[in-house]
């Protein structure tokens, strides 16, 4: 529950609040988009993707809302990414600091079970985001 309710905290007012512009451009650039996408490899962040496309995103409305194919929304689809990018990192540094404080205590067992579903929760969809920016930017670069 402390992973849904944290995710949660920074996930809502993305969906209001232009929340990405509370960190700065640089953080969103991609500087080494080998180590990124090696990362995204061997952690099997594509089988992620492939669950959350069989499960959610495999539907044409939800993707039409996402990008509707043309150049702005392009520019639509990188802001969503980077709304969705602020709310799984800020919800990730969060829930490992909550985890630390889980240590003190003894709490072993939640600390892996938080840590377990921050992983899947929030760590892969941050490197998901960051992977769809280099693809988007290369698009952009070759128009």
């Amino acid at each position: 529950m402390i992973n849904l309710c944290v995710t949660g905290i920074f996930a809502f007012p993305g969906f209001v609040f232009p929340t990405n512009k509370l960190l700065p451009e640089k953080y969103y650039e991609i500087k080494s988009p080998e180590t990124l996408i090696y990362w995204y490899n061997v952690l099997g962040v594509k089988y992620f993707r492939k669950l959350l496309i069989l499960f959610f995103w495999g539907k044409r409305a939800n993707k039409k809302r996402y990008f509707d194919g043309t150049k702005t929304g392009l520019k639509q689809l990188t802001y969503q990414s980077r709304q969705s990018e602020f709310g799984h990192m800020g919800a990730l540094m969060i829930l490992l600091i909550v985890s630390f404080i889980f240590l003190i205590p003894g709490n072993f067992l939640l600390v892996l079970f938080t840590l377990l579903i921050n992983l899947i929760g929030n760590f892969y969809p941050v490197i998901l985001q960051r992977y769809h920016r280099i693809r988007i930017q290369r698009i952009i670069a070759k128009h």
